[in-house]
């Protein structure tokens, strides 16, 4: 069953929005108008909204406001407005310090509730926080806006490929029905066996989704999946392929467009700030600025020059719920010179260096996602630091730093979870280490598989192997 995609777009996601209290697309309308304003606009837009967050953290989040009031920032209404230079006179704010001050952040009153919420562990350290409806507003409307520029609108079909727990597991005939109504259609990307691709590349046909959305490697290696087996997956009507969660290398990109036959878009964000950036059709990542202020600094604190490579760190002006206000996201982005091809106001992203992903590979042979892994980690109390070592496919390792809630049920609880996703005749080691240091590269490989794809498939991963 697909419903009208005038019915969806219109009448059936307008209504769960609102009974949600999502101010979804209301936000919408904005962001459709203020992408075309100047940068100048823009630029004076984030610094309103950017009162407006500080004040409201000043008066619910204490440790926000000892620092605003450290700073000396006159946030009165009527008051000149802010700047650039008023923002960098607060201090930046660390992963630790949400850990450590968690409560203090909260605004729990915040219009619409607050929500608990994780972050994937990418840095290897998964985050707790709280992100209230505006947040959630501000993804879904930046996600819809990206669509449009590709030619794909809310309520036409679209594939997930995809693999979150929520997303997954409500399997009831509620979760089932709202997909229907919306025209999504949902494919586990933790349970890629070749013979489940093979199954959702023919309910793929069968759909003719105007656009595919998944992690980047997924994507690849479902397409390497139907290059493989000589399946056709140039669908009609299908408009782009978008990637997401990790970054989307050259040639993964080249891999799905051939199979495709459609152009691939990736966006980058993350589960704390939300999603941050998008690819246009001109081939380049436009912020939502109308949401996210991004600093790209030195090690010392400092912007770097226009340009060039430096630390991403971001205000997000819709987490009134748990403000985010000049976050160290810890990756490294360079901001573009020239400005968007197509004359929106919106910066440009010139290149953003993500972490890598691996797959890792059940005992019965199907592909996973490493999030797959991740999502069993970051739910275990105790849990700090972690990496996720696959020797083979019945054997793992598991390195962990612990926190104060680690407790003899936390070992039995990572083992048991492990072993539900990947076998029960997996042999897990867990070793509790003090500290886990990052690789060469200065980068965290928070999952690192051994065991490698079957031919036709490894073209799909993150770092193509080098062949003499």
């Amino acid at each position: 069953m697909n419903m009208n995609p005038y019915l969806a777009r219109r009448l059936i996601y307008p209504l769960q929005e609102r009974l949600l209290r999502r101010p979804t697309f209301s936000y919408l309308q904005e962001l459709e108008r203020s992408q075309w304003r100047s940068r100048a606009e823009i630029e004076r837009l984030q610094m309103e909204k950017l009162k407006t967050l500080l004040r409201l953290a000043a008066a619910h989040c204490p440790w926000h406001a000892g620092r605003i009031a450290q700073a000396g920032l006159d946030l009165r209404r009527g008051s000149a407005p802010l700047t650039a230079e008023d923002l960098r006179r607060l201090p930046t704010m660390a992963k630790q310090e949400v850990r450590e001050n968690l409560e203090r952040m909260v605004w729990r009153d915040a219009p619409g509730g607050a929500f608990q919420y994780n972050t994937g562990g990418s840095s290897g350290q998964p985050l707790i926080f709280y992100y209230g409806r505006s947040r959630q507003a501000s993804d879904a409307a930046g996600r819809i806006r990206a669509r449009r520029w590709w030619g794909a609108d809310v309520g036409e079909r679209e594939v997930y490929l995809w693999g979150a727990p929520v997303e997954l597991g409500k399997t009831d005939r509620i979760k089932t029905l709202r997909d229907r109504l919306l025209n999504q259609l949902v494919l586990n990307a933790f349970a890629m066996s070749p013979a489940n691709m093979d199954r959702y590349m023919d309910a793929m046909r069968a759909f003719r989704p105007k656009c595919v959305y998944g992690y980047a490697s997924s994507v690849a290696l479902l397409a390497a999946r139907a290059r493989d087996r000589g399946t056709d997956l140039r669908l009609p009507g299908l408009r782009v392929v978008c990637t997401t969660g990790e970054p989307l290398y050259p040639h993964q990109r080249a891999l799905i467009e051939e199979v495709f036959g459609v152009p691939a878009a990736n966006e980058f964000g993350s589960r704390d700030i939300g999603f941050t950036a998008h690819e246009t059709p001109e081939g380049q990542m436009l912020l939502m600025s109308e949401s996210i202020i991004l600093e790209v600094l030195d090690p010392a604190g400092r912007p770097v020059a226009p340009g060039d490579l430096g630390e991403a760190v971001m205000t997000g002006l819709c987490s009134e719920a748990q403000p985010f206000i000049r976050y160290r996201t810890g990756d490294m982005v360079r901001l573009a010179t020239e400005p968007c091809k197509a004359g929106r106001g919106l910066h440009v992203i010139a290149e953003v260096s993500g972490r890598n992903t691996d797959f890792v590979v059940r005992s019965d042979g199907a592909i996973m996602h490493a999030l797959a892994v991740i999502y069993v980690l970051r739910a275990v109390p105790g849990v700090g630091e972690f990496r996720f070592v696959q020797h083979g496919v019945r054997s793992v390792e598991v390195l962990l730093v612990a926190a104060a809630s680690w407790g003899p049920q936390s070992r039995d609880q990572v083992v048991s979870g492990i072993r539900a996703r990947l076998g029960a005749d997996v042999r897990v080691e867990l070793r509790l280490v003090e500290e886990i240091p990052p690789e060469a590269s200065g980068k965290h490989r928070y999952v690192v598989s051994h065991v490698p794809l079957p031919p036709g498939l490894d073209g799909a991963q993150s770092i193509p192997e080098i062949r003499p």
